[in-house]
């Protein structure tokens, strides 16, 4: 569930509620009744769409988007709260990945990769991107049967990319330099410019790099958005000095070279090519001979080693 306040702040109209108290009763707008558990998460105000015809359509079995189950309003305390129910999630793919030492097996990354180009695929086709794609924006479905299931959550600096059914221009506007989650963002957001379709596809881009190679180049000076700004542009028209970089035992996953290359020659109008980044990341797990099956590997104890070995059989050559 997450709760919002709503303020009169000329820059900011929502900021995140003051704690209620554990067991605080709560009426949605169809009557129904919510207790409040113990808070687990926070975050920014969610955007939800109804995906079951999507998902019928594309012949889906899950869409990881979070289900919109309930929402209303609370006044307590003199204050106006706003509240959405939502299913409970796991865990974050990001303290997983602390967990196991910042390193992920391919099989993993791949997965998790085919899944998030889903749900990415069904917010640019509502019109809108997330902007904000993170391990800590991804959380592991808690019910049985669903512990693979990945959901994007935590839409707050979600953005809708069309105007009268038309694409936004490009517009860089220095107030807006370097929106996001530093070591992820775009470099359109790093020159002030409204996040796109290719912004989201390119902040995965790092988002799998780290998870491979445990780290990105620019993440020693996280605090200078400009030094992160020109590490970005400086790697991403030298994809193979990046991977040098980040694999510098050899090797390395030629199809994510692959995809951020891709990603590069993406314009800001572009509608990505879905279908073809779902080969790139297939033809990766099937590569090292891998199944293509949903499954995450995330088990204790995860053979990174020897998956780090196949990667590094691999020589990068990109054509």
């Amino acid at each position: 569930m997450t709760l919002l306040r709503k303020v009169k702040e000329r820059k900011k109209a929502y900021e995140l509620a003051d704690p209620l108290p554990e067991g605080q009763v709560m009426k949605d707008l169809s009557g129904n009744m919510w207790k409040l558990g113990k808070a687990f998460a926070t975050g920014g105000f969610g955007l939800i769409y109804e995906v079951q015809k999507w998902m019928s359509a594309k012949r889906m079995k899950t869409l990881g988007i979070p289900t919109y189950i309930g929402s209303g309003c609370l006044e307590k305390n003199g204050k106006r709260y706003r509240f959405m129910v939502m299913e409970r999630f796991g865990t974050d793919i990001h303290k997983v990945f602390e967990q196991h030492g910042r390193k992920f097996s391919p099989k993993t990354v791949f997965t998790i990769a085919l899944k998030l180009v889903d749900a990415l695929e069904f917010i640019h086709e509502n019109e809108y991107v997330h902007a904000d794609i993170k391990g800590s924006n991804l959380l592991l479905g808690l019910k049985r049967g669903h512990k693979d299931d990945v959901y994007l959550v935590d839409f707050g600096l979600a953005y809708r990319f069309t105007c009268d059914g038309k694409h936004r221009e490009y517009f860089e506007d220095k107030r807006r330099q370097h929106d996001g989650t530093i070591e992820y963002t775009s470099r359109d957001a790093h020159r002030g410019v409204m996040p796109s379709r290719r912004g989201d596809m390119e902040i995965l881009g790092y988002c799998l790099l780290q998870w491979l190679a445990g780290k990105l180049p620019w993440e020693s000076n996280l605090k200078d958005p400009i030094f992160v700004r020109d590490q970005k542009f400086k790697y991403m028209k030298n994809i193979q000095g990046l991977m040098k970089v980040c694999f510098p035992k050899g090797g390395g996953p030629i199809q994510l070279a692959q995809y951020l290359t891709y990603v590069d020659k993406l314009s800001y109008t572009d509608r990505p090519d879905y279908n073809y980044i779902r080969t790139i990341f297939t033809t990766a797990l099937k590569d090292l001979g891998l199944r293509v099956d949903g499954r995450l590997d995330l088990t204790t104890g995860e053979s990174v080693e020897v998956k780090e070995q196949q990667l590094q059989l691999q020589s990068l050559q990109l054509h």
